[in-house]
């Protein structure tokens, strides 16, 4: 009784994760019906609240997949509840990324949960377990474009699909930034479990400074050109404008002037 009773309680759904997730419904409403004053900081609540939403969602499908992987001690770490403060680095996984986001304008992976290797058997369930979270974005991505490529924006408000698009943004640039074969990203781990022993060994000491590589390489213009063209190649086959996806990032800043091509 008490072990049963224990394992629904660490698969039982967070406070913080549903005051999070109410927090993206209010502001929401508030999008779509213009009831807000301030039409940018609504934007800015709702694609934020959302981006956080996400990223519990990306880690839950890391830690859910290594649950079926044969990892049973995620329950008892709390990556089953959706908490983000449940988190390995809280600070790394929630408030870098969304800080990235109003700084930079992109989805920077982010989270932390830790995985007991040994108890994961089978080079596919590792990778498997490592795609799972780059997964998840991409079906968040699906959802907020699904009015574009269904053509279905009839009745959606000019706010909303902004907002809808500059989202999708971040899910999409998080999950190609996450995929990338670099040591401390998601893609890493999908392909690790391939490499042979002396290979790992020799990019062992490199990984804790992967992630860090690839952000400084977004400064160097080249790279950062053909980040952002593969980036609005990707949105484009989504059906979204370019124009839709730049007026959601602006009216996402409402500290800052909207451009009259944004206003609504």
């Amino acid at each position: 009784m008490t072990t049963a009773t224990t394992r629904r309680h660490e698969r039982r759904i967070s406070p913080v994760f549903l005051a999070i997730l109410a927090v993206m419904a209010v502001t929401g409403w508030a999008v779509w019906t213009d009831f807000a004053v301030l039409p940018g900081l609504a934007v800015f609540l709702f694609v934020t609240s959302a981006w956080v939403v996400s990223l519990c969602l990306h880690e839950y499908a890391h830690a859910r997949t290594a649950l079926h992987g044969g990892d049973i001690t995620v329950g008892a770490k709390g990556y089953l509840t959706l908490n983000p403060l449940a988190y390995t680095h809280a600070v790394l996984s929630v408030v870098l990324p969304v800080l990235f986001v109003i700084m930079g304008g992109i989805g920077l992976p982010g989270g932390a949960v830790f995985i007991e290797q040994g108890r994961i058997k089978g080079r596919w369930k590792h990778s498997l377990i490592s795609a799972a979270g780059p997964l998840a974005n991409v079906l968040f991505a699906l959802v907020c474009t699904a009015p574009f490529w269904l053509d279905a924006l009839d009745g959606v408000p000019l706010a909303f699909r902004f907002a809808l698009a500059f989202l999708a943004f971040l899910q999409v640039t998080a999950a190609l930034l996450n995929l990338l074969p670099v040591p401390g990203l998601d893609g890493y781990g999908v392909v690790e479990p391939w490499l042979s022993y002396k290979v790992k060994r020799q990019i062992e000491p490199y990984a804790p400074y992967g992630f860090f590589i690839v952000i400084a390489l977004l400064f160097v213009p080249a790279v950062n050109d053909a980040f952002f063209d593969a980036i609005d190649a990707l949105m484009r086959s989504l059906g979204v404008p370019e124009a839709t996806r730049y007026c959601g990032s602006q009216l996402f800043r409402f500290w800052e002037e909207t451009p009259e091509l944004c206003q609504v």
